[in-house]
């Protein structure tokens, strides 16, 4: 069996990478908390914007991804920050998160402004606080894990022919192969399900997440039809069009092979983490500031995502930005073989030779497996090179009040 060395953790799961998370839990705590990240060393610090005037569904998500990502298996110890003890609203009250994550048996720790006579001695106390627990996490070691211990998210864009023909299937693979390990798998983006609803439905294992999926489905097609338009008519994107797409059918069909041919265990909302392994529907907006973001809240400890491109030997292929699972780091891949020569730089596989040079799939899967692995046990992603994380937003449904 097909092994990784990552770093396990008191609660059983495993991460492949080993931060330290410091977690802003008020907007009054964001400078401070911002401060201290860019002092100590192998912190990862989330701002996750103003909880002020939002619903408490709003206000819930947001909390549940705050816990969410100290929750992720990449994590190995947690500050959270807060301007005063209750936090304001109840969902943030900086005891009840830390609390929560608490239960991982990771060591967290809370620093309160109010506390610390201004913001100063805070900063000083906050350093203090995130160099310990910075210096205990860095005492994990790796250790040998199953490669159904990995949680993965994926995800396309740039969508041409080449990802339905090569990119999604060899994605889809990788997933059905860690099904079977018992792994777990997160698939989403409910506007690229449209007009391949009624296969992916039938893949649910119970009927009433089947009928969860369905309704969510129609949510978003009738919410984009209150605003004027037809999400069939303005979703492929123009680069979808221009690389031979004409149709949300032809995208969404080609979209959904990279989630594989294993039975769907159910439906979770943004951020919301699976009791148990398999592969989950997560209902979820499509941009990569925020899906990726989810994903990581959910336990994605590597999100990987399959990259078309314009496909016209005129054009350059579009390129990735260094979108972020703020803890989960991106892989990018491709069945473009035009994509994967101009842009080797930024693509950490090549899935072409299916197309180029009539590779099987379960030739190119198990290559694909093998640096997914080695990217589990260590090696950095080629967007992890780069001191850059492109903003990250929350899912939110609104309004504001």
């Amino acid at each position: 069996m097909k092994e990784f060395q990552g770093y396990v953790r008191a609660n059983g799961s495993v991460g492949i990478r080993n931060h330290t998370l410091i977690l802003s839990a008020t907007r009054a705590a964001h400078v401070l908390a911002a401060h201290i990240g860019k002092v100590v060393s192998g912190t990862k610090c989330f701002i996750p914007g103003d909880e002020d005037g939002r619903s408490r569904q709003d206000r819930e998500t947001i909390a549940r991804v705050m816990v969410g990502l100290g929750l992720n298996p990449n994590v190995g110890a947690i500050l959270v920050v807060s301007n005063k003890k209750h936090g304001g609203y109840a969902e943030f009250n900086p005891y009840r998160l830390a609390d929560e994550i608490g239960k991982s048996g990771k060591p967290v720790d809370v620093l309160i402004l109010e506390d610390e006579g201004g913001f100063y001695n805070a900063l000083g106390e906050g350093i203090k606080k995130a160099r310990c627990l910075a210096f205990e996490c860095s005492r994990a070691k790796r250790s040998g894990a199953e490669f159904g211990r990995l949680a993965l998210g994926v995800k396309c864009g740039i969508s041409d022919a080449t990802s339905g023909i090569a990119g999604n299937p060899a994605v889809g693979f990788v997933v059905d192969r860690l099904i079977e390990q018992g792994g777990t798998a997160f698939f989403s983006e409910t506007t690229e399900v449209i007009g391949a609803e009624h296969i992916v439905a039938e893949r649910f294992e119970s009927e009433s997440e089947k009928r969860r999926f369905l309704e969510a489905v129609k949510r978003v097609e009738e919410e984009a039809k209150q605003t004027g338009e037809d999400i069939r008519t303005i979703n492929p994107i123009p680069a979808n069009i221009e690389a031979g797409l004409t149709t949300l059918e032809e995208k969404s069909l080609g979209a959904i092979s990279k989630t594989g041919t294993k039975p769907i265990k159910g439906v979770l909302a943004y951020a919301e983490r699976p009791q148990e392994s398999g592969l989950y529907f997560v209902d979820s907006w499509m941009s990569s500031t925020s899906l990726f973001l989810g994903y990581a809240a959910s336990g994605a400890s590597l999100i990987v995502f399959q990259m078309g491109g314009q496909g016209l030997p005129e054009h350059e292929p579009a390129m990735p930005s260094v979108a972020t699972g703020f803890v989960a780091p991106i892989f990018y891949t491709t069945g473009n073989p035009r994509t994967y020569a101009k842009a080797s730089h930024e693509m950490d596989f090549n899935a072409g030779g299916i197309i180029t040079s009539g590779e099987k799939l379960d030739v190119v899967g198990a290559k694909l497996i093998e640096r997914v692995l080695e990217t589990a046990s260590g090696t950095v992603t080629k967007a992890e090179t780069l001191d850059y994380q492109d903003p990250v937003e929350v899912y939110l449904k609104g309004p504001c009040l």
